[in-house]
């Protein structure tokens, strides 16, 4: 039997209680989509970088639709080939620093020049912090400058580059920039540091002459960001190898030459 009534009605709920269980409930939902926000941001993409590094290396042996993985077998590497009688490589610090203004490069002086026209010939590349441009395509209409990523090789063993099919400026949304050479560098987001890339890279001069370049870091001695340090070997005889007169092929490792001094400056 029910119980009888006793002529009270049954007390109503207390709109600040229910406030505040509101209030909770939305600030836990809050940080839950901050968190997995956060997640997205920095977890993610480290991880997705991390994966595409794997799969990208040689060492890896992807199988193609409806294919089995083959195992791959282990092979003696060959030793790198070396090379006699390469020119000096040179190796530069340029403090490109400023976040507006460009610091421009010549090879043929090997030093910083000051550019007043950004049309003229006297310059090859610009850096400003981590982005490089070079004199041709939409950055110069005058310039034959462009580039070729040749991609992780010895930078020893590059002893010529290509004399055509290189990739000059283009416009972007609000300035230019040439394809090549906007991921120089690999990008932590974790401690938000570049770490420049083992790549090397063919240059042709805004005059048409060649060079072989690496960059090597990103940071000064201060620790502060934005002085590109860069390794290179500029023709000036307009050829496309990097042999002195008489250079010759070594395959064996008694027939390999010492390498040539490296010269060291900074600007």
């Amino acid at each position: 039997m029910s119980e009888p009534f006793n002529g009270t009605a049954p007390p109503e709920p207390d709109p600040g209680m229910e406030k505040k269980r509101k209030l909770w409930r939305n600030i836990f939902l809050l940080n839950l989509c901050i968190s997995l926000l956060l997640v997205g941001i920095f977890w993610l993409p480290a991880k997705l970088m991390q994966v595409d590094d794997f799969l990208s290396s040689p060492s890896v042996n992807v199988p193609g639709k409806g294919e089995m993985a083959k195992k791959s077998e282990e092979k003696a590497e060959p030793a790198p080939k070396s090379f006699a009688n390469l020119m000096a490589t040179q190796v530069t610090t340029l403090n490109a620093s400023s976040e507006k203004d460009y610091v421009y490069f010549d090879f043929s002086s090997g030093k910083p020049v000051r550019i007043l026209d950004t049309s003229s010939l006297e310059w090859d590349l610009a850096f400003r912090r981590g982005k490089v441009i070079s004199n041709g395509g939409a950055s110069s209409r005058l310039g034959k400058a462009g580039l070729i990523d040749l991609g992780k090789v010895d930078f020893d063993t590059v002893a010529e580059v290509p004399k055509d099919n290189y990739i000059q400026d283009v416009a972007a949304r609000t300035e230019t920039e040439n394809p090549v050479l906007i991921k120089w560098y690999n990008y932590n987001y974790f401690t938000h540091k570049l770490t420049a890339k083992d790549n090397i890279y063919a240059v042709r001069t805004a005059n048409g002459k060649f060079a072989k370049l690496q960059f090597l870091s990103f940071y000064c001695d201060n620790k502060e960001a934005g002085c590109v340090k860069i390794r290179y070997v500029y023709q000036d005889n307009g050829s496309n190898s990097f042999f002195k007169t008489g250079g010759a092929l070594a395959t064996k490792p008694s027939e390999t030459a010492s390498l040539p001094p490296e010269s060291t400056t900074s600007f």
